[in-house]
């Protein structure tokens, strides 16, 4: 093996590393920053897009100061990059959560402010981050003819490591080591990879590569002048980011996800990613018209996912495997991923559909890179600059593409509009290839695709019908940038809610848990006057908090803003008493925000709070069952006020009561409270059997109420177990 070989795989394997601590960063960090903002799309838009800006910085940045420095000095920097980057990972967790989200949560009550204050906090080690690759180019590019081999391999092992490590972020480091952990083991991976290229520069002859090698004319590529690049590679970028949230959209609504499923299909986007760049950087450099095949190449992508729309609303349901999906999509619940052991379901669901969605597109768009670098490369000293300024153009592109998607795109023209949208820019590339090749065959196919596929595409309501098991019928949708939300018949009287492809709660209103979560509060309470709801899901819980003559508010807070429009029109439709009297109870406020975040950021006191049931192992539920909420939660409490949580686990009970010793269990409802709570059923039923509760409720719902009184005992807490922490969510994660 040459020096310079050995030096490529050396450098290349310290990359690969590199990546994979930077997906871990970005997967935790993003958990902890959520809690400041919101876990709503919003709130995670600006993260991306503040993760994103910094690494766009760093690459410009990197791009300028790398044409300064000789390639051993190139590497030598690259490894401090790294270690710096470590130190940071380590002081990381003490900065977003013990100070700022601890301490500092109010400096974030406007979205402006947070957005602000999220670029800042994420761009010292995402600065770093973007900086590497133009240095790590400079070091290693020592023939431009060879540029677009090297640069696609480094590009491509780097996003390699990246797809590891957005799998092991969920599955393996924050589930067994917490997110504190995890982040320590990411930093771990940053010195491995300083220490690898350290050691690397040691081992190495002092060799200085001061002139470029000439291009063989034979193969020289043509020549378009750089800021085109620039431009091309932005909108690239644009649409990559774009259809990541929207592919993303759409894979955790047919999955119904859990907590692991952002970070697996994630790992199959940039697995596709790394695996095109490889195979790109094998012949991009025989490429003699790379303008031509880099247009060809994105809209390519974009006409894949345009067919993949038209495909989930139009394909037969007899068809081998989607009959399989639409069966699945129509259920109320799903495949709990992390618990459940059918390996058939998982690959179906984790494996095959995510992958025809979006794998081949992913490819494509790691194909473009080395091509791109095969275009731009005509002298090793300014490698490193021209890496480091298409980079910064790529993420301007990305930032652009996750602000626009997040906070306008979805919210006016939901998945299916934005997607047209998308491939009305795919057009764009077709004109530019056009234009500088003229109509070329694969154009010209590429260019009637994309206008067919503007013409068929499916409106929302077909969309999002097959996407859960419906193919027409009453059933009713909306999007916007909270969610996908849904109503649907499911035979006799009964209508699912649905939210995100998983069903939350069902109409008419009964006597489940719902509303034992909304009554069993406010019977006990002697008189509860303020309440307020984290959750609205079909408003069950929040009519039956208001059982009692003496409430004069229940606040809900609900993050999924579609609910609430989709139950007034399904109220239009169909006769739901129940439901009518909820949107037209004065003392009822519904509140768009995350709940969690509402109450660390406001001052109201309230005499009963309660989280509506969530399945534990739901994405983000971990905030909701952790000691810290329970804590936040008995500051907002007036004098003897109320905390009632459902209790599926007994590491949800344990935490509760860690925070609440004084609690009482009804029928795995659990009330607390910091003030003394006595133990008095029969004043709890007496209340229950009053006329003003008997006549809200109805017989049968307050029959219901009445037997999970009857069996209150006073909670045991359970003993020896590892409780729910913010950083350390293990019932989420199904920590052994």
């Amino acid at each position: 093996m040459t020096t310079r070989s050995l030096s490529l795989l050396v450098a290349g394997l310290a990359f690969f590393v590199s990546g994979v601590s930077a997906l871990v960063y970005q997967v935790a960090w993003q958990r902890i920053l959520a809690l400041q903002t919101g876990v709503g799309i919003t709130s995670i838009a600006l993260i991306v897009a503040a993760f994103m800006a910094g690494i766009g910085v760093g690459s410009h940045l990197g791009g300028v100061l790398s044409t300064r420095v000789l390639p051993r000095r190139a590497l030598l920097t690259f490894a401090l990059l790294e270690a710096g980057i470590a130190v940071f990972g380590v002081l990381s967790c003490p900065l977003y959560y013990d100070l700022l989200y601890r301490h500092g949560s109010w400096l974030y009550a406007s979205p402006v402010t947070g957005g602000i204050l999220h670029f800042a906090g994420l761009l010292p080690p995402t600065l770093l981050m973007g900086m590497s690759l133009p240095f790590l180019v400079r070091a290693l590019v020592d023939d431009v003819g060879r540029a677009g081999r090297t640069v696609g391999f480094l590009y491509g092992v780097n996003t390699l490591g990246a797809s590891a490590g957005a799998l092991l972020a969920p599955w393996v480091l924050m589930r067994l080591f917490g997110i504190r952990g995890a982040v320590m083991i990411a930093a771990g991976g940053n010195l491995l990879a300083a220490a690898s290229v350290l050691l690397l520069l040691r081992a190495s002859a002092r060799a200085r590569v001061e002139g470029s090698a000439s291009v063989t004319p034979g193969t020289s590529p043509e020549r378009r002048r750089f800021s085109l690049w620039m431009a091309l590679y932005a909108l690239s970028g644009f649409c990559a980011l774009a259809l990541e949230m929207l592919w993303f959209r759409v894979v955790d609504v047919g999955v119904k996800g859990t907590a692991f499923t952002f970070g697996t299909v994630l790992a199959i986007y940039l697995l596709g990613f790394a695996g095109g760049a490889l195979a790109g950087a094998a012949w991009a450099d025989r490429l003699r018209r790379p303008l031509l095949v880099f247009a060809a190449l994105q809209a390519g992508v974009l006409v894949y996912a345009g067919l993949g729309a038209v495909a989930i609303a139009h394909l037969p349901t007899g068809t081998p495997l989607y009959d399989w999906l639409f069966g699945y999509w129509r259920a109320a619940q799903g495949f709990r991923l992390g618990t459940d052991q059918d390996l058939e379901s998982l690959l179906r669901l984790y494996l095959l559909f995510p992958s025809l969605l979006y794998l081949l597109p992913t490819v494509l768009m790691g194909l473009s890179f080395p091509v791109l670098q095969r275009a731009v490369h005509d002298d090793p000293k300014t490698s490193g600059r021209k890496v480091g300024f298409l980079q910064a153009a790529n993420i301007a592109g990305c930032t652009a593409g996750s602000l626009l998607v997040g906070l306008v795109l979805l919210e006016s023209l939901g998945t299916t509009g934005t997607l047209g949208l998308l491939l009305a820019c795919g057009l764009v590339f077709v004109a530019v290839g056009w234009r500088h090749h003229g109509p070329h065959p694969a154009l010209v196919a590429l260019g009637s695709a994309l206008v067919l596929l503007l013409v068929v595409l499916p409106d929302q309501q077909a969309f999002w019908q097959r996407m859960h098991g419906r193919e027409g019928g009453p059933a009713l949708f909306d999007e916007d940038a909270s969610s996908v939300a849904g109503v649907t018949p499911q035979g006799g009287p009964f209508w699912f809610v649905y939210v995100d492809g998983k069903s939350h709660s069902v109409l008419p209103y009964g006597d489940d848990a719902h509303t034992l979560l909304g009554a069993v509060p406010a019977v006990i309470h002697p008189e509860p006057r303020e309440a307020a709801i984290v959750g609205l899901g079909s408003g069950n819980t929040a009519w039956a908090a208001g059982c009692r003559p003496e409430t004069r508010l229940v606040e809900v807070f609900e993050i999924a803003s579609p609910q609430t429009r989709l139950l007034r029109e399904l109220d239009r439709r169909v006769n739901f008493p129940r439901l009518h009297r909820l949107l037209r109870d004065p003392r009822v406020d519904v509140v768009t925000a995350d709940g969690r975040h509402a109450l660390s950021l406001g001052d109201a006191r309230y005499d009963i709070i309660e989280a509506d049931a969530l399945w534990p192992w739901s994405a983000y539920s971990g905030n909701l069952y952790s000691v810290e909420f329970f804590e936040l939660c008995s500051r907002r409490l007036k004098p003897g006020g109320l905390v009632c949580t459902w209790a599926p686990t007994p590491r949800i009970a344990a935490t509760f009561t860690r925070v609440f010793p004084q609690a009482v269990d009804v029928g795995s409802i659990l009330v607390g409270s910091l003030d003394p709570l006595p133990f008095d059923p029969v004043t709890w039923t007496a209340r229950a059997t009053s006329p003003e509760v008997t006549e809200y409720l109805g017989r049968h719902a307050a029959r219901g109420v009445l037997r999970a009184l009857r069996g209150a005992r006073r909670v045991d807490p359970p003993r020896d177990l590892r409780l729910n922490h913010d950083l350390s969510p293990r019932d989420e994660f199904a920590t052994p």
